[in-house]
């Protein structure tokens, strides 16, 4: 029934294995590449092709104990039989491991097939046997705890629930019947002569006649007494006028152009350069590293800012003792001792915009890497665990693949084809402005682009790439690239198939040269079916090279829906057999949120995929690469 079950050390080693060979080396692999070198250790199951795989961690000797069967099958006894096996094997061999260390593990022969043959026949036969399901006696079951008396009922008597509630409803026809009874008392003080019934109504009519005539006449006079304007107001719209009102407002008036926004027909407006790169100090075409304030400086910053404040000193044996309160003294750390700092943790990763889910997983993560290790005399059980959260969070924002687009774009240029990069995300995420910006630093190290318009949908889409490029080409004029033109913008107006532009525009980039192809797409929410479809057929019709998700890292829990969505959208609409996915993500508005950084956690767990750009203002300068270190330290910032 198991297809392979195998224990190994952490450093790689395999000590003892069953069923294994080739079969098991993938899955394994894929193990440790995937689940136990990205620190996602929170669930205890991980799925490869047809098999799935079941681990448990020894984290007092290193080890790992893998078991895998195939996915189809449902096999209760799994759990059992990995708890059992780790502790008959580390029991078996306990004075190896504390003796020798690592040359016990080189050296050792694990003799371990027969013990593990019982385990086995004993775990299938605990879950064939199972007890016979035993009634509850009478002290167990609810009659037992009522009285006697409670359980004898006299006749005339009713329950008291029962009576309650028919007390209320009784209060409430007294209620009902107070309030009508002066009503009906009124009706009768009235004279009536012949049928009383008829006199009745009419009365009724009467009067209410006279009331609606009554409020009719005082509602005249109301509007009658209210002041005339002095003079009307004339009908249509007209723009308000600000104080700082912008000068090039007259520039940017489309509204009776019938030219559809071209170039030819539209005035210039006229643009500060200092304005639109920002920091002129810069080394152009390099692409800097996110900032960030260590815990140190931080520290050095309070002692400056604070230096008269007293320190308050405790006695000789009240300060040593609360020195050393929470110090581990050579003992392995349990469930139990890591709970309450799991938890702040849990709600500090929250607080700083991290997905709950998310959280609660990193934190699972964390206390299965660390149940059961020895920890040193002088440390912590709160210091141990932050510090393991760092490592992990460290780990995450460093995914498997690096993505180096100018190396990519060279090597395009050998094969003599463009680099295509497609945008894609929900609305007002900032694609057009992050990719305008990815292609002013794609000039600056020498590639020309080509900006293809494929938001056929959103008003004025094309109009805001055409200002970009305008800007661009202003920047980079072509007599500073021997008359090369850097950047051009291919578009063909709105309401066409943006799969279709992208293919045109494709080709174009071929024959006439250009390095790079960046397609804007339009900006849809994750849950609308139709424009998902269209994505998904524009990124398997045109194949890009790179897929961005370009996602705001004000979004919290919706950032794990958006690329879930993306994504399985991405792999449901694809015609192809191994579909095409999201290959990175591009980070925008990471200047608004000060430290609350978790959406940069969440996004890189959810995809496993790396953060390639981080936009971090509105010029063009303002774009840099993801600095793990930088990310933690703010996330991890009391």
């Amino acid at each position: 029934m198991l297809d392979f079950f195998t224990i190994f050390s952490k450093g790689g080693l395999v000590l003892w294995c069953f069923q294994g060979g080739p079969a098991a080396t993938a899955p394994v692999n894929a193990l440790i590449r995937s689940v136990l070198l990205q620190e996602r250790g929170g669930n205890n199951s991980f799925t490869h092709e047809a098999l799935t795989l079941k681990y448990k961690l020894d984290n007092q000797f290193e080890l790992v104990f893998v078991v895998g069967f195939q996915k189809i099958l449902t096999l209760t006894y799994v759990d059992k039989l990995i708890d059992d096996v780790h502790k008959e094997f580390r029991d078996k061999y306990r004075n190896e491991f504390q003796q020798k260390g690592t040359l016990g593990l080189l050296n050792g022969t694990f003799d371990f097939k027969d013990d593990f043959m019982r385990l086995l026949r004993d775990a299938e036969e605990s879950s064939k046997v199972r007890a016979p399901t035993v009634m509850k006696t009478f002290e167990q079951s609810l009659k037992s705890q009522k009285t006697v008396k409670c359980m004898i009922e006299t006749r005339g008597e009713k329950p008291k629930e029962k009576v309650k509630s028919k007390k209320n409803k009784g209060s409430k026809k007294e209620g009902t019947e107070a309030g009508a009874a002066p009503g009906k008392a009124s009706a009768g003080d009235k004279p009536s002569s012949g049928d009383r019934e008829e006199l009745t109504k009419d009365e009724i009519l009467q009067k209410n006649r006279e009331e609606f005539f009554r409020r009719h006449m005082k509602a005249g006079e109301k509007s009658s007494k209210s002041p005339k304007p002095e003079a009307q107001k004339e009908k249509g719209k007209k723009p308000r006028v600000w104080d700082l009102e912008n000068s090039n407002a007259k520039v940017l008036d489309y509204s009776n152009s019938a030219t559809n926004g071209s170039t030819e027909a539209c005035p210039v407006e006229e643009f500060d350069p200092d304005a639109a790169l920002g920091d002129r100090n810069r080394e152009p075409g390099r692409l800097y590293d996110l900032e960030y304030e260590s815990d140190e400086e931080a520290e050095e910053e309070k002692v400056v800012q604070h230096p008269s404040k007293p320190s308050v000193k405790k006695g000789g044996l009240g300060g040593m003792f609360g020195m050393l309160k929470g110090l581990v003294g050579s003992k392995s750390l349990t469930r139990e001792d890591m709970d309450p700092v799991l938890e702040k943790m849990k709600d500090h990763l929250i607080a700083k915009n991290v997905a709950a889910e998310i959280a609660v997983q990193l934190c699972e993560s964390v206390a299965k890497k660390l149940e059961g290790k020895v920890m040193g005399t002088f440390t912590t059980v709160t210091s141990t665990v932050k510090q393991a959260l760092q490592e992990a969070l460290v780990q995450i924002l460093q995914p498997q693949r690096r993505v180096d687009v100018l190396r990519d774009v060279m090597d395009a240029q050998r094969h003599r084809r463009p680099y295509v990069v497609t945008f894609c995300g929900v609305n007002g995420v900032g694609k057009s402005t992050n990719l305008a910006k990815i292609s002013f630093w794609l000039i600056e190290n020498g590639f020309s682009v080509l900006i293809a318009a494929c938001d056929t949908f959103r008003a004025g889409a094309v109009e805001q790439l055409r200002t970009h490029t305008r800007r661009l080409n202003a920047l980079h004029p072509p007599e500073s690239h021997g008359g090369r033109t850097m950047v051009q913008l291919y578009e063909k107006g709105y309401g066409k198939d943006a799969a279709g532009i992208a293919m045109e525009a494709i080709a174009y980039a071929r024959n006439q040269g250009f390095d790079v192809v960046l397609v804007d797409t339009a900006g849809r929410m994750q849950d609308n079916a139709p424009l998902m479809t269209a994505l998904a057929k524009l990124i398997a019709v045109n194949t890009p090279d790179l897929v961005l998700f370009v996602g705001e890292a004000l979004v919290g829990n919706e950032a794990v829906d958006q690329l879930v969505k993306f994504n399985k959208a991405l792999a449901d609409h694809s015609m192809a057999q191994t579909p095409r996915l999201i290959d990175g993500i591009v980070l925008t508005k990471f200047d608004t949120i000060d430290d609350k950084v978790g959406a940069a956690i969440s996004m890189t767990y959810i995809t496993s995929k790396p953060i390639v750009f981080v936009g971090t203002g509105q010029t063009y300068c303002d774009l840099r690469s993801l600095n793990a270190k930088a990310v933690v330290a703010a996330l991890m910032k009391a």
